[in-house]
């Protein structure tokens, strides 16, 4: 399979991957056939990037980051919880169930990432049309986790730091709708109540049964930066905590790759460009290292041109290097499909680059 922009798609095309909703319904199955109709309505959903079958590329099988099932039950703890949260509230009132449902969830979700074969970060906004709080939670939350193993730490710091992750955004149930999904330019008024969710997060979280303050702290710090422009309370370097600082980074990463109201998914290379303009002043540079060497820049299926004009489709990516993955060549220098297309490991020949993703020059 491939991945291509929804941009590029036309009628005929066959799905290489599912499609879900919010609900963790399939919306559309893999082999199913596209339509003028099918492409406008995921355009009208936000999606931007979507998996393609392709004979030439019928080998490369990209693997979710997490089962399937849970999936879908993150999806819908999240959810429930999250609209409860959104209702108008009883003074005194508490939500006992928080560390229950989630603790658990944090554990299965570390379950499945401990059986991969790999601990690559791959793209997580694609074939999917969940609501974007809901799916930003889960991603956050599979990043820093994924980020946590690498970096050796214990099952209870790894259960803390998940929750953290999972739950950082939760201050946002208490903003009023209007302001969340507002497609104009917020006013300065609706700006600040914006940036007021990591101490309403905090709040929620701070007396709930079974959620440390190590893990409140994620929602109340993920917005704080080393040089002090953050908020709520312009903390600096190691003021900020160390789980805060990591997940500062998966927060800004998976913001920037997925399709908002007012503007498109950015890829993976592009966001962790604008993420190195912040190192050492805006994000340590220690998890910006840990965190560029643990993602996919390159994510299987996508289209590259190589700076000897030639085109072709990440079809592996080398752990070791994920800056230098396995392109199949599909076409010459002067546009022309090869009828024999073949590999090329960038790792064998260090002169040859990588000069666009998708036509957008590096």
């Amino acid at each position: 399979m491939r991945l291509l922009p929804v941009s590029s798609l036309q009628p005929g095309m066959r799905l290489g991957k599912k499609i879900y909703n919010e609900e963790g319904i399939i919306l559309l199955s893999e082999n199913a056939e596209l339509n003028d109709v099918i492409i406008r309505r995921m355009q009208l959903h936000g999606l931007d990037y979507v998996y393609i079958s392709d004979p030439r590329t019928d080998d490369v099988v990209v693997e979710d980051m997490i089962e399937e099932s849970t999936r879908r039950k993150a999806l819908q703890d999240i959810r429930d919880t999250f609209r409860k949260l959104s209702e108008p509230s009883v003074k005194g009132m508490v939500y006992p169930y928080l560390g229950k449902t989630f603790t658990g969830l944090v554990e299965t979700v570390m379950d499945d990432l401990r059986g991969r074969e790999d601990t690559m970060i791959m793209m997580m906004n694609i074939n999917s049309m969940d609501h974007y709080l809901f799916r930003h939670s889960l991603n956050v939350c599979i990043y820093s986790l994924v980020l946590g193993l690498v970096q050796g730490y214990t099952k209870d710091e790894l259960t803390l730091l998940g929750l953290g992750a999972l739950l950082h955004d939760i201050g946002k149930t208490k903003i009023p709708l209007s302001i969340l999904n507002k497609t104009s330019a917020l006013t300065d008024e609706e700006y600040n109540e914006i940036k007021k969710h990591p101490e309403l997060g905090y709040k929620i979280l701070k007396d709930e049964p079974g959620i440390s303050l190590k893990s409140a702290h994620c929602a109340f710090q993920h917005h704080e930066r080393l040089n002090g422009s953050g908020y709520p309370r312009g903390l600096k370097g190691d003021e900020i905590s160390d789980f805060a600082r990591l997940i500062a980074i998966t927060d800004t990463y998976d913001a920037m790759t997925t399709h908002r109201v007012y503007r498109s998914a950015m890829l993976p290379h592009e966001a962790l460009e604008v993420l190195y303009t912040g190192c050492g002043t805006l994000y340590e540079k220690s998890k910006l290292e840990l965190f560029r060497n643990h993602v996919a820049i390159y994510p299987l299926g996508i289209t590259v041109t190589l700076n000897t004009g030639e085109t072709g489709v990440v079809v592996k990516i080398h752990n070791e290097f994920p800056s230098r993955p396995v392109v199949r060549i599909l076409a010459d220098a002067d546009g022309v499909e090869l009828k024999a297309p073949y590999d090329f490991d960038l790792l064998e020949s260090m002169t040859t680059i990588i000069k666009k993703v998708d036509e957008i020059e590096l």
